[in-house]
C-alpha cells in the first residue's frame, strides 16, 4: 500500500567465524611469515659471504626459525651475516611469542577495535578458552616476555657469552636470551665456544630457567602467584606442574647414570659437572634444542629415551612443541585410575571430564601416526641409519632442533619433508584439537553396548 515501508530480508546471511576458520588463518599466517623470511634469506645481504642462498636451504632455515625448531642446514654464526641473524631472531620471536599477539598490541597502541573474529584467533594461538580480558593477557606476556628476554641476556653478557667487542657480544647474548626462551635453541656461537654450557653454570642454570619459562607458559605462572599454595591450583596447572617435574628428574638420573661413563659425552666430567650437564640435556629436549654434548655422541639408548622427551614436549598454549605434558600427564592420571578400578577419571580432588581423556588419547595417537609418515618417508630418500632418521623426524615434528649431525648432509628432498615436519609439529596439535572440539556433539544418544575382549 502507499505510504507503507517493504520489510526485505536478506537471502544470504553472514557465515559466522568458526574456530576452523580462524586456525587456518594461522596456519596462512604462519606459511607468509615462512615465505618472507625464505625471500629475506635468499638475498646476498643475508648472508656473510655476500652470496645468494639455495631456495631449499632459506626455506628450510625459515621454517625452522618461524616454527621455533633450530634445526640448521647451515652454521647460523658464521654462515649468516647480521642482517640475516637478525631476519632469523624476527622469524623466531614472531613464531614463538606469535605473530596474533603481536598484531594485538600493535593495535591496541594505536587504539585499534578488536572483533569477536580478532580476539578468538587471539585465544586460539594461545590455548586459552577465555574471551574475556584476552587483550589485557596478551600485553602482560608482551611485557613479562620482554623483561625475561632482557634478564637473560645481561647475565649472559655479563658472564662473558661471547669474547667478541661488547657490540657484538650484547648483540650474541640477546640472541640467544630470545632462542631459549621461545624454545628455538638457534645460537651464533662459535664452534669452539658452543660447549661453554660446561664450564659456566650460571649460563646453563639461566639458559635452562628461560626454557622451562617458555615451555610451561603464562597461564601456569600466572595461577602460581595468583594462588599461591598447590592445593588451591587449578587441575592442569598441577598436572603439567607434576608431569613437567616428574619428566626432568627422570631425565636427569636417566642421563646421569646412562652417558657417566661414555667418553664421548659425560665421561671426561668431574661429577659436578656430569650432574649439571645431565640436568641440562633433561631440559632441552623439551622442544629447545640446546645441547652441552654432541649428540651425535650418545649411547643409542639415549638417543631413544631423548626421542621421548621430543615427542612429548612442553606444555599447550606455549612456544613448545611435542604431543604436550598435559596429553601424557591425562594418559597417566587414566591409567592409575584404571588400574585402581575406579570408573570416573580423578586426580588431586578433582574428576577429568571423559571426553578430555578421550582428546588426549586422539591426540596422542594422531600425533604418533603422523610420525610415522614422516619417518616411513624419511627412510626412502635417505640413505642414513634407521635411529638417525627417527631422531631427525622426532627432532623436527616435535620442534626440538636437536641432531645427531645429518641434518646438513640430508638430501633436497629430505630437507623439503623436514620442513613439513615441523610446519605439521607446530600446528597441528592446536589444530587437531580445534578439529575436535568442532565436531563435538552434545546429544547423548547412542548404539546399545558391547564387551571387547582386550588383552
Amino acid at each position: 500500500m502507499p505510504g507503507e515501508r517493504v520489510l526485505r530480508i536478506p537471502l544470504v546471511v553472514p557465515k559466522p567465524t568458526t574456530p576452523l576458520s580462524s586456525t587456518l588463518l594461522l596456519v596462512y599466517i604462519f606459511g607468509g611469515l615462512i615465505t618472507l623470511g625464505a625471500i629475506l634469506l635468499t638475498f646476498p645481504i643475508s648472508s656473510a659471504a655476500g652470496h645468494f642462498t639455495s631456495p631449499v636451504n632459506a626455506i628450510f632455515t625459515a621454517t625452522s626459525a618461524v616454527c621455533v625448531t633450530g634445526l640448521v642446514v647451515v652454521d647460523t654464526g658464521t654462515y649468516w651475516s647480521g642482517f640475516g641473524q637478525g631476519v632469523l631472531l624476527a622469524l623466531f620471536l614472531l613464531g614463538g611469542f606469535g605473530f596474533i599477539v603481536g598484531a594485538t598490541i600493535l593495535l591496541a597502541t594505536i587504539g585499534g577495535q578488536f572483533s569477536l573474529r580478532d580476539k578468538l584467533l587471539i585465544t586460539e594461538s594461545m590455548g586459552h578458552d577465555q574471551l574475556q580480558g584476552v587483550i589485557g593477557v596478551v600485553v602482560r606476556i608482551a611485557i613479562i616476555t620482554l623483561v625475561l628476554e632482557i634478564a637473560g641476556a645481561v647475565i649472559f653478557y655479563l658472564r662473558g657469552l661471547s669474547a667478541a667487542g661488547p657490540g657484538i657480544s650484547f648483540w650474541t647474548a640477546f640472541f640467544h636470551s630470545v632462542s631459549a626462551l621461545n624454545n628455538c635453541g638457534m645460537d651464533i656461537l662459535d664452534s669452539s665456544s658452543r660447549h661453554f654450557y660446561q664450564g659456566d653454570a650460571v649460563i646453563m642454570l639461566t639458559t635452562a630457567v628461560l626454557v622451562i619459562t617458555g615451555s610451561t607458559g603464562y597461564f601456569v605462572f600466572a595461577d602460581l602467584m595468583k594462588k599461591r599454595s598447590f592445593v588451591r591450583l587449578a587441575l592442569e596447572t598441577k598436572i603439567i606442574l607434576v608431569t613437567t617435574g616428574s619428566l626432568l628428574v627422570l631425565g636427569f638420573f636417566f642421563y646421569l647414570i646412562a652417558e657417566s661413563s661414555n667418553p664421548a659425552t659425560l665421561g671426561p666430567l668431574s661429577v659436578p659437572q656430569k650432574m649439571l650437564v645431565a640436568f641440562f640435556q633433561s631440559v632441552t629436549p623439551r622442544t629447545a634444542g640446546f645441547s652441552a654434548i654432541d649428540v651425535g655422541g650418545l649411547k643409542q639408548i639415549s638417543l631413544f629415551f631423548t626421542m621421548f622427551l621430543m615427542f612429548i614436549g612442553g606444555a599447550a598454549g606455549t612456544v613448545s612443541g611435542g604431543a604436550k605434558v598435559n596429553t601424557l600427564g591425562v594418559l597417566v592420571v587414566t591409567l592409575i585410575n584404571v588400574v585402581r578400578g575406579r570408573e570416573n577419571i580423578q586426580a588431586f580432588g578433582r574428576q577429568i571430564a571423559r571426553q578430555t581423556v578421550y582428546r588426549a588419547l586422539s591426540l596422542f595417537l594422531f600425533y604418533l601416526v603422523i610420525m610415522g609418515i614422516f619417518v616411513a618417508f624419511l627412510s626412502i630418500t635417505e640413505r642414513f641409519p634407521i635411529d638417525n632418521i627417527l631422531f631427525e623426524a622426532f627432532s623436527a615434528m616435535g620442534t626440538v632442533g636437536l641432531s645427531t649431525g645429518i641434518t646438513p648432509h640430508l638430501s633436497v628432498a629430505g630437507k623439503v619433508i623436514l620442513v613439513f615436519a615441523m610446519f605439521t609439529g607446530r600446528l597441528m596439535p592446536l589444530s587437531f584439537m580445534v578439529f575436535l572440539a568442532h565436531r563435538k556433539q552434545p546429544v547423548d544418544i547412542g548404539y546399545p553396548t558391547e564387551t571387547i575382549r582386550l588383552g
